[in-house]
């Protein structure tokens, strides 16, 4: 079950260009949809897992195996585990291109976006593009008249493990064993030695949190560190796309704007395990309910976003406030409500804020129901709807 959008990406990405790296967290499907992509394709391809021992022998003299591969696409998978093949890469590349080979010479794979974004873009420059590869999102899972998708996905998160597992219980455990082996195993594979238990209880900090302002000094506080240490500790796991920090709106305006991102678990089943909700009856029944929906939410319209638009979240000293605004380059703006109610309504704040970004457009998200006006330019839009909308927006 992979997204036919980001594999039509993917396959476009490396028809234009020599390299592409594909991004996302670990257990996320960037090995399946690599192999799937490789493939497809009329020629060949090599594949190398940079956590296997053996495939790191065979690139003990990296120009030699991978000059010999021609027309091979070659994917390198966890290459953030190699850093020092990105120069290699540089020099095979650019022979390759005078040899007018122009494009799809070597697909990359990596957990880690600051290493790895660092060494290519000092490396490849020019030669390489960026494909980032989420959890499970609604559109990829969604069958037609079968509210339960919605509801799972949202319960367990997009993670395939998790999603795709046999029942909630079994979805649970690969969780909980996800996160232990993320803090115990992962961090120290990819160079970041971190106490994994100040790690671990950070992240179930923000999970009991999800969506609320950024205080360091008080999660400073509960784990007995400093600030900084917090500012590193939230870095990490931002770069590991476990977390997203959301910036706030700072365009012109003459009302005092909070300057602090929001903070969020990025995988809403995550956000469960971590808060110890087991199933949907107690997710429902729960506070993090409307803070988990709205991270939720945030991830299946980010998901499909293109580079070209801006998201951040809009807040006054006031409190007036709008969860999202998106930004396009033709001057859209888009001022995103987000409830869990099927009749919501808007504050005060919501049209003080819609005023102030110049906004285009409001929308309400709602789980379900039919789509209605609410305002002048403002619309209550269910989830799956308004996917639609910004499929075609975004195309």
């Amino acid at each position: 079950m992979l997204n036919r959008r980001v594999n039509a990406q993917l396959a476009a990405l490396l028809r234009a260009n020599p390299v592409v790296a594909l991004l996302g967290p670990r257990q996320v499907g960037k090995t399946t949809l690599a192999r799937m992509v490789g493939d497809a394709m009329t020629r060949t391809s090599l594949y190398l897992d940079l956590e296997r021992p053996s495939d790191r022998a065979k690139l003990a003299d990296p120009e030699l195996l991978l000059g010999r591969q021609g027309r091979k696409l070659t994917i390198l998978d966890e290459v953030q585990r190699m850093p020092e093949l990105f120069p290699v890469l540089r020099s095979l590349v650019d022979d390759r291109v005078r040899a007018g080979e122009k494009a799809g010479h070597f697909l990359v794979l990596g957990s880690a976006s600051r290493d790895l974004l660092q060494q290519s873009s000092e490396s490849l420059a020019g030669r390489i593009a960026y494909l980032q590869l989420a959890p499970f999102t609604l559109d990829e899972v969604d069958r037609p008249r079968r509210r339960t998708d919605l509801e799972r996905l949202w319960l367990r998160g997009g993670f395939p493990g998790s999603y795709l597992a046999h029942d909630d219980a079994t979805s649970l455990s690969w969780r909980e064993q996800f996160v232990q082996t993320y803090l115990t195993r992962d961090l120290p594979q990819l160079g970041l030695h971190l106490p994994s238990a100040q790690l671990g209880r950070l992240w179930a900090m923000l999970a009991h949190g999800q969506g609320d302002q950024l205080n360091a000094a008080r999660l400073a506080a509960g784990l007995g560190v400093s600030g900084n240490t917090i500012r590193r500790y939230l870095d990490v796991l931002t770069d590991l796309f476990m977390v997203r920090q959301l910036l706030p709106w700072s365009g012109n305006s003459r009302k005092r704007l909070v300057k602090t991102p929001k903070v969020y678990v990025r995988d809403s089943g995550l956000v469960h395990q971590l808060a110890g909700i087991v199933d949907l009856d107690m997710l429902l029944g729960h506070p993090l309910c409307g803070p988990s929906w709205e991270g939720f939410v945030i991830e299946n319209l980010l998901a499909q976003m293109p580079s070209t638009w801006r998201a951040s979240y809009y807040r006054t000293s006031a409190q007036a406030e709008i969860d999202l605004v998106l930004e396009g380059p033709r001057k859209q703006v888009l001022a995103i409500e987000i409830k869990r109610s099927l009749s919501p309504t808007l504050s005060k704040g919501y049209h003080f804020g819609f005023a102030d970004i110049g906004a285009t457009r409001g929308v309400v998200v709602t789980p379900e129901g039919d789509r209605f006006a609410m305002a002048k330019n403002i619309e209550a839009v269910p989830l799956r709807s308004f996917l639609v909308d910004l499929a075609d927006l975004f195309a």
